[in-house]
């Protein structure tokens, strides 16, 4: 019999938000709205979608495995020496190289409970050990890490903005942090969210640091729409990029995803729009909860995380919004069970959102009062 690794073995699938096709046919509903994994809610940008048309006429031919004229775009896009860059299959892909480049089974890896789940799964699958903290004030507390740090200690694992929390760590918090983390040690700092979060003057923005044991991983699923075509890059010094080419699979990311990923970093009206729509989703989400007094965390991404009062509250609101036709993500397997992670949308889709919201949240809590009699 083929000998299964433990650490395979205890491994749990991850599990995706519900695809709307999915819950259409179980649920036989005639309108249905995803706010459950953070995408963009008006699609690619225009500017990529007319890249892939293009490109289409190549797919005979294999990528380049450097990426060439995407690193070129993101270097000038960002300031960033070429050789400073790799890009991957989205941000899972990108944290699987690093932790298999940089780490051993022996090591240990870093990082708060109530992260994103990506880094577990990742650590897990590898072998390596993981160290969770607990957070402070629904982020990460520096501190704590800090002083988790030993001898077997080789990365430290930091999303900012925080997934799924919304939390943010600012520029000095950052630089202090990073002062005191051994030159050993590498520190991953994933920045998916990014484009949420620029526009406060204290977010520290990790490109523009040139630390020698720092590495930066940002994705195009989120703002730029462009999740399907799984593309994402990384920032570093020389030497870590090197270290990750010789890990990385050869042809990615695809032919179509590399020019879609060049395109829509050249659209800044398509970003703009994407910003200011989820400004305005966000306040449409803000008032709901106010209104329904749930609990949440203040955000810095195009998501909030509401605070149910217990696991089984925030299990049944989550299938109870599916009922009515709104999927949102329950993110017990992040590591906050009584948490309901919310996404922005359209206008008319938050709209819809907050009606089913308010409604079942309420029932939920007339319905806990009962039981508690």
């Amino acid at each position: 019999m083929i000998n299964i690794p433990p650490f395979v073995q205890n491994l749990v699938p991850y599990k995706a938000g519900k695809p709307i096709d999915e819950l259409a046919r179980e649920k036989k509903l005639s309108k249905i709205v995803k706010l459950a994994s953070a995408e963009n809610p008006l699609g690619p940008s225009p500017k990529a979608v007319e890249a892939i048309k293009k490109g289409v006429l190549g797919l005979n031919r294999y990528t380049d495995p450097a990426s060439y004229d995407l690193v070129q775009a993101i270097a000038q896009k960002y300031h960033v020496q070429p050789n400073h860059i790799i890009c991957g299959h989205g941000t899972d892909s990108l944290l699987a190289y690093i932790v298999s480049a940089f780490t051993t089974e022996d090591d240990e890896i870093i990082t708060s409970e109530g992260t994103f789940i990506g880094i577990y799964v990742t650590i897990r699958k590898t072998g390596r050990k993981l160290i969770q903290v607990p957070m402070k004030n629904h982020g990460f507390d520096l501190a704590k890490i800090l002083h988790a740090i030993s001898d077997k200690t080789r990365m430290i694992y930091l999303a900012n903005p925080n997934n799924p929390t919304g939390t943010m760590i600012n520029r000095e918090e950052l630089e202090a942090f990073m002062e005191q983390v051994p030159k050993h040690i590498m520190v991953i700092l994933d920045e998916a969210y990014t484009a949420y979060a620029n526009g406060n003057p204290e977010y520290p923005n990790g490109v523009r640091y040139d630390y020698e044991n720092m590495v930066v991983t940002r994705t195009f699923s989120k703002a730029y729409g462009l999740a399907g075509l799984r593309i994402g890059f990384a920032v570093g010094p020389d030497k870590v990029i090197e270290a990750l080419y010789k890990v990385k699979l050869p042809f990615e990311p695809n032919l179509l995803a590399q020019q879609a990923a060049i395109a829509a970093l050249d659209d800044e009206e398509f970003l703009k729009k994407s910003i200011e729509l989820n400004k305005k989703s966000l306040a449409i989400l803000y008032e709901c909860f106010n209104e329904n007094n749930i609990l949440h965390v203040e955000t810095s991404t195009n998501f909030i995380l509401t605070l149910m009062p217990t696991e089984e509250f925030a299990r049944d609101f989550a299938n109870e919004c599916l009922n009515r036709g709104l999927i949102v993500r329950h993110v017990d397997t992040f590591g906050i069970s009584n948490g309901i992670r919310i996404n922005s949308g359209t206008i008319e889709e938050t709209e819809f959102a907050t009606g089913i919201i308010g409604e079942v949240y309420q029932l939920l809590k007339e319905k806990n009062k009962t039981k508690n009699i």
